[in-house]
């Protein structure tokens, strides 16, 4: 077949008028789609997105109090400063949590987290018998 069988084709289709619309709405609804666009892009996105910043920030924390970290609550600290430094120190503290210091064991006999108040209740108990 030759182009000159196809060029009449193809420019009686692009010259033949179509409907066309801009939106994939019909006109009475863009009106509503446009404010439900405008809720979510100004409230529900923002809040989502505080939301996530939030939990990534917190992530750590979370590994070493489910791994039982000994040192959780200088984890905890460092992702609370993080927040405040704009995330620069997360890395550290999730490189942190999946950590465990080395020689603790031998140090402190345990290599799972002790909460200071167990330590001054046992102290106490220790007291009273005595």
């Amino acid at each position: 077949m030759k182009k000159t069988f196809f060029t009449p084709l193809l420019l009686a289709s692009i010259l033949s008028p179509t409907l066309v619309r801009a939106s994939f709405l019909p006109p009475e609804l863009i009106d509503d789609f446009a404010n439900i666009v405008s809720w979510v892009v100004l409230i529900i996105l923002p809040v989502g997105l505080i939301a996530a910043f939030w939990y990534v920030h917190i992530l750590p924390d979370t590994i070493a109090k489910r791994r039982e970290h000994p040192q959780r609550d200088a984890i905890h600290a460092l992702c609370i400063l993080s927040l405040f430094v704009g995330g620069l120190l997360w890395p550290f503290a999730f490189l942190w949590a999946y950590t465990r210091p080395t020689m603790y064991k031998l140090a402190y006999g345990t290599d799972k987290y002790a909460p200071l108040k167990e330590e001054h209740q046992e102290d106490a108990h220790e007291k009273e018998v005595k």
